[in-house]
């Protein structure tokens, strides 16, 4: 064998090597109960409620952007600008194209870091017409030099450019059209005062709950015309983490197992089966989420923890655990955040079937 078909073999070795590497890192992303946004939730689109009066949950929230809507309309303004904040596939971006709906205007979706230069919200904001809204999606992301244009655009209505430089340059102002800014972000901690104080209507998205998720569920069901039977959405919508991105995720892939081995009729047990076989256990909780409990529990007597350390010891990026894995334990009642570190709570050893430090102390026999 010449040293042309080593190096060849070599080279293979090493693109193999790499692709494993690349698999592992996307396994995280590439979970089935992950409420960050995936390749096939494009399917969705159809699925998205356009108007207020659709929306099935958040009750109040719904409730504040019907008068935020009705009172933006009796003046004949543009809405105030908006901010949503919560954890991720809770309706966000879907809340953006409603209000737009809603005023009958033109809506630009755009994201925190796809926004480099401001020369980039420079383009942006002077296509917008009047009355048309800026979606800006991780919010809490964007530069602070663009978020220094993006002040007095949201505040005056104008934009700053400087012509020239050194001691020719000089500063013109261009009037914008009045326009209405939507952000939304996972880390509302993360957002600049001054950014957020500009924000004239602030609202936070919690997880859905059963009642909710299953009708979510069901209208999905009817839109794709997939036939399922009601205790088959009602263990579906369990399995859904609250979070209704993860739930249609869920429905596809119960959609599949149904046509392949159950006649392509969802019953309770059929949505069982399925969803036992992708390893969602009946609170939605998946391997990366027992991981994390287990590490806790097992590795360090239930804590407390350091956020680092337990992302060390699964194999997963901090800001990964802190803001897809956390937010649903800690709605759970299965993690406690404390300023020591994260706590396994008595919850989190039943669902596991691991006895708790406390109960061995309470069987172990007393001395005196």
């Amino acid at each position: 064998m010449g040293f042309a078909k080593y190096a060849s073999l070599g080279l293979r070795r090493w693109f193999a090597c790499e692709w494993i590497i690349i698999a592992h890192m996307n396994d995280s992303r590439e979970r089935l109960v992950n409420p960050l946004p995936q390749a096939e939730d494009r399917l969705d689109q159809a699925l998205r409620p356009r108007l207020l009066a659709d929306l099935i949950g958040q009750e109040r929230v719904k409730e504040n952007l019907a008068i935020l809507i009705a009172a933006a309309r009796r003046r004949g303004e543009p809405l105030d600008h908006v901010l949503f904040y919560g954890p991720p596939g809770l309706g966000k971006t879907t809340l953006a194209h409603i209000l737009a709906n809603e005023m009958g205007v033109n809506i630009k979706v755009t994201s925190g870091p796809a926004i480099e230069r401001p020369g980039d919200l420079a383009a942006i904001l002077t296509n917008l017409r009047a009355g048309d809204v800026l979606f800006i999606d991780e919010v809490h992301r964007l530069g602070r030099v663009i978020e220094e244009v993006l002040y007095p655009a949201m505040e005056d209505f104008a934009l700053d450019i400087v012509i020239g430089k050194g001691p020719s340059a000089r500063s013109i102002r261009l009037k914008l059209p009045r326009f209405t800014v939507i952000g939304a972000t996972t880390r509302l901690a993360l957002v600049t005062a001054p950014l957020r104080a500009r924000f004239g209507a602030v609202y936070r998205l919690d997880f859905y709950d059963q009642t909710a998720m299953q009708e979510i569920v069901s209208r999905a069901a009817s839109v794709l015309a997939v036939k399922v039977e009601s205790e088959g959405v009602e263990e579906i919508a369990r399995r859904g983490r609250g979070t209704p991105r993860v739930a249609l995720r869920l429905l596809r892939r119960v959609r599949d197992y149904a046509e392949v081995r159950a006649g392509g009729i969802i019953t309770r047990e059929v949505a069982r089966q399925a969803l036992d076989l992708l390893d969602v256990d009946e609170l939605g909780l998946d391997d990366i989420d027992r991981r994390v409990l287990r590490t806790i529990i097992e590795n360090y007597r239930g804590g407390p923890v350091g956020l680092s350390t337990i992302a060390a010891s699964i194999s997963e990026e901090p800001d990964t655990v802190m803001d897809v894995v956390e937010p649903y334990l800690l709605q759970l009642g299965f993690l406690e955040r404390t300023p020591q570190g994260r706590m396994a709570t008595e919850r989190a050893y039943e669902h596991l079937g691991i006895a708790s430090q406390n109960s061995n102390e309470q069987e172990q026999p007393k001395l005196f």
